[in-house]
């Protein structure tokens, strides 16, 4: 009988949670000190994140632009296009079209005999692109994707 008593008393639960009833000494410190220290952490954490997600974002854009190149050169190398140049940029248009980007300029390489490369260029500037604007400091350059092909039944 007094065993059980015993075990009675010991395993009820405390005021705060604590198995035998017990407040725990420095809990109060204990949580004061992890909000400082995360507090610390969260922007160094933060930066992180958004590092990779803008990172993600603009590999994915630099991946678009380069599928966009491709599919433009596609049809201008094509002998079965009436208007090749105005069909070029029509696909292209459709292909950055999700990206909701709208910044971006196409040049274009026409074939000649000396030389039947079809060449299409696509460029935007990163500072449209990014979508943390200058949080990671300005950026002078573009983004681009170009894809060369040769033109059918030119030269030998």
């Amino acid at each position: 009988m007094r065993r059980r008593n015993w075990i009675a008393r010991v395993a009820r639960p405390g005021l705060r949670g604590t198995p035998n009833g017990l407040k725990a000494r420095g809990s109060t410190r204990a949580r004061a000190a992890a909000v400082v220290e995360f507090a610390v952490v969260l922007p160094l954490l933060l930066t992180i994140l958004f590092g990779i997600i803008e990172y993600g974002w603009v590999f994915m854009v630099r991946q678009t632009l380069q599928s966009a190149a491709r599919e433009g050169a596609r049809l201008a190398v094509l002998q079965t296009s009436v208007t090749p140049y105005t069909e070029v940029i029509t696909r292209v248009n459709q292909v950055m079209g999700p990206t909701g980007l709208t910044g971006y300029a196409i040049a274009m390489t026409h074939a000649t005999i000396a030389d039947p490369v079809e060449t299409v260029t696509i460029t935007i500037p990163y500072d449209d692109v990014s979508l943390m604007g200058g949080f990671f400091g300005t950026h002078e350059y573009d983004l681009g994707g170009t894809c060369s092909m040769r033109k059918e039944g030119m030269g030998s």
